[in-house]
């Protein structure tokens, strides 16, 4: 059976999308460009967000001391022995946010990347209170020509939950920052966290009709893991009974729940992530890897002759 992304898959895999608009998967190469965010520099606030130590998810090639183009020549040498049949690369501005500063500072560290003969295009991390018109607009631009994707930190679409992180932000600003970028033809992917303190699985649950409302072209799954050296960390020593962890069978069929009811249109980056074990408070799923994640889920999804969007309203 061939589903509506085209294969029989029984998910909207971005990797396979890019395969059939690109010809090849398509790799990032991180580079930190030396942003920050407006939640730790005092302009919404302090501290950052509670789950994040930025440091746990950078690779070590990655330096804010070391210039963007040399960050890349390190980041391709050791992706193209990992990753032998990655044919296309893109620069993935990936610590903090990277559309956090003045658009003449953007353009020269964008172009930076661009120059580089290996970079196709830009994958650009940031939050939906970082974002403007000229920024989009400048954006576009470069879309006319290389590949382009914006990734915004929604983390939750409960204002309740954001809060409780001390995000800074509102699910009102991811909507337009997301109705923005779409908008303008962009690529438009967003960041979800599963498991965060005070949502119940229904609350969780309810988010996939949500966001499958909105103009979203990808999103990317994290499962709640507790990193050291964060105020979420220090909350979770405190008062554990707050926290409820998913084991990876639970955390299975939440996602294929999820997937019923998610809009086939919408493609997945990642469903599970996987913080160093160096940075992981808590560690648990006894070094299960992303890629054996998504094993388990296609298997499940199988088992109970289910597909992404299967409850999804035709």
């Amino acid at each position: 059976m061939d589903y509506p992304w085209g294969n029989s898959r029984r998910f909207h895999s971005l990797a396979d999308y890019y395969k059939q608009r690109y010809g090849s998967r398509i790799q990032k190469v991180s580079v930190h460009a030396g942003f920050t965010c407006p939640n730790r520099d005092g302009t919404v606030g302090t501290g950052g967000c509670t789950f994040c130590n930025n440091n746990g998810f950078s690779p070590s090639y990655c330096h804010e001391n070391i210039s963007i183009t040399t960050q890349i020549e390190k980041g391709l040498e050791f992706l193209k022995k990992r990753y032998r049949k990655a044919r296309v690369f893109v620069a993935y501005f990936q610590a903090y946010s990277n559309t956090y500063a003045e658009i003449n500072i953007l353009k020269e560290r964008y172009e930076e990347a661009l120059a580089h003969p290996g970079i196709s295009g830009l994958s650009i991390g940031t939050r939906p209170d970082c974002i403007d018109d000229e920024k989009l607009d400048y954006l576009a631009d470069i879309a006319k020509d290389k590949i382009v994707s914006i990734e915004y930190g929604v983390e939750s679409t409960h204002e309740a939950t954001l809060v409780d992180i001390n995000r800074g932000h509102t699910f009102s600003d991811s909507i337009a920052a997301i109705e923005k970028t779409a908008a303008r033809g962009l690529h438009t992917g967003i960041h979800l966290i599963m498991g965060l303190p005070g949502e119940s699985r229904q609350q969780m649950l309810m988010q996939s009709r949500i966001i499958s409302q909105l103009p979203v072209n990808s999103v990317k799954f994290h499962q709640l893991q507790i990193v050291k050296d964060t105020p979420m960390a220090e909350d979770f020593l405190r008062n554990p009974e707050k926290f409820h962890f998913f084991e990876p069978e639970e955390y299975v069929d939440f996602m294929v729940d999820f997937l019923e009811n998610l809009r086939p249109e919408i493609a997945i980056e990642r469903f599970a992530g996987e913080v160093p074990p160096d940075f992981n408070l808590r560690k648990s799923w006894s070094g299960l890897r992303s890629d054996q994640v998504i094993d388990l889920i296609e298997k499940r999804l199988k088992e109970r002759n289910s597909w992404q969007g299967k409850k999804y309203p035709s």
